[in-house]
């Protein structure tokens, strides 16, 4: 692990910090001086930095890992969440991760939408960090007819009634916006990320495109000029940093970047937040091109495929180390149906026999499965250079199995990441459904 004392909202207009910072693993002393010479930097205020890096071309500079937030609010309550953000941010994480959305599932009956940012916003509020050493990120939804996310967005009135469609327009964009900030207790938002397209795409596990679907919702759908303008006005208001995309495709990354170079924000566009695990690789191929000539991070989501990989479902192996075991709290046994594509119950038997044989392998490395799921993503040059792990846990015990590959700096060798590539050989993204 190295840790990184830098400056708050360090800015990179100054190329030698620019020349520096290619590195994620520079020392104290060197970014530090580099810090100095900048007349140009915002506060004195420094922070240490677990795995230092830039989130794409920006100026964010976050930790390796980012502690998602999604079980604050229905599987943590406030005191849970204010433990890990207390732990998370003691191993040197500084990187947030939440959604308008937030808390999942939807189907739970404690669901309240906007309820998790408010549980950060509260522990914003206690000072128990301070808000410039934090690099928080949130979600807008995309298209969602009658929805109670954009219902909530009349925060702190009463949710409206009928709830209306979740849309991308400039109007709903700029309601979101005031929404979150007020619900997070702050006046900007580092990261403010597109949830999920306005337009048809296929997503959340699906892999063939619908042309009938798509050709229903090509006359309604909201272009990205009219959404990168809309967040353009935000960030001209000081009220957004940098936008971030999410279950986005290649040609939407590539329309996105035409839309901010029309802007004039084409350096605000920094990362992009799509499904990635030893179950689901797709980003590997076209998005991951795309990407890296565009230097846009990848933040992956649901880096143990909700759980499954952790080790704690496992039926079968009884040779890995496995840490934690599932409690009626855990994801897939108090809500039955929910991320079917990775629930022990209803994965498909190519999922569950990938998943044995990849704790078979941890087991064999000395490594949980979890180190082993982690391992790997964070094995992957397009994680390494410019992006952030996204980690999340409704325990203590979990969160710390989860972030110790980075304090621990856990490094897959060339002989467990062969046999990690012979397992997906012989079924690639097997999570995944036409």
């Amino acid at each position: 692990m190295t840790f990184i004392a830098s400056y708050s909202r360090l800015q990179r207009s100054s190329s030698s910090v620019r020349m520096i910072s290619s590195s994620s693993i520079l020392g104290l002393s060197m970014l530090t001086a580099a810090a100095n010479a900048l007349s140009t930097t915002s506060s004195a205020a420094t922070t240490n930095i677990c795995n230092a890096r830039y989130l794409g071309k920006s100026d964010l500079l976050v930790s390796e890992s980012c502690l998602g937030t999604m079980t604050f609010g229905i599987q943590n309550n406030d005191d849970d969440a204010f433990q890990q953000l207390d732990y998370a941010t003691s191993t040197g994480c500084n990187f947030i991760d939440t959604a308008e959305l937030y808390p999942v599932p939807l189907t739970s009956p404690e669901y309240r939408a906007g309820a998790t940012e408010e549980i950060l916003g509260r522990y914003i509020a206690k000072d128990r960090v301070c808000r410039e050493d934090l690099v928080i990120a949130t979600k807008i939804c995309g298209y969602s007819p009658n929805s109670r996310v954009a219902a909530a967005r009349s925060y702190p009135n009463e949710p409206i009634s009928p709830p209306p469609d979740c849309r991308l327009d400039s109007s709903s964009v700029k309601n979101a916006v005031d929404a979150s900030l007020r619900r997070l207790n702050t006046d900007y938002i580092d990261l403010y990320q597109i949830h999920w397209p306005d337009r048809y795409v296929p997503s959340f596990g699906m892999t063939t495109f619908q042309h009938t679907q798509a050709q229903q919702r090509e006359d309604d759908e909201i272009s990205i000029l009219e959404t990168a303008s809309a967040l353009k006005d935000m960030i001209d208001e000081g009220k957004i940093r940098y936008i971030g995309l999410s279950n986005e495709s290649t040609f939407g990354v590539c329309q996105w970047i035409n839309a901010c170079e029309q802007l004039g924000i084409r350096d605000k566009l920094a990362t992009i937040q799509n499904s990635y695990n030893l179950l689901d690789r797709r980003f590997d191929s076209e998005l991951a091109e795309a990407c890296h000539h565009y230097d846009i991070g990848l933040l992956p989501w649901s880096v143990l495929a909700g759980g499954l990989l952790s080790g704690k479902y496992n039926k079968r192996h009884n040779g890995s180390n496995v840490i934690i075991t599932s409690t009626s709290n855990s994801r897939f046994v108090r809500f039955g149906e929910y991320m079917k594509r990775w629930h022990p119950n209803f994965a498909s038997k190519t999922t569950l026999d990938a998943t044995e044989e990849y704790a078979k392998i941890a087991s064999d490395a000395g490594l949980t499965p979890s180190e082993l799921a982690i391992g790997f993503v964070r094995s992957r040059e397009f994680v390494k250079k410019n992006g952030s792990v996204i980690v999340g846990a409704t325990t203590m015990d979990q969160l710390k199995e989860n972030l110790a590959p980075f304090v621990n700096d856990v490094a897959l060798d060339e002989e467990v990441l062969a046999r990690i590539n012979e397992v997906h050989l012989k079924c690639k993204d097997p999570c995944c459904s036409l």
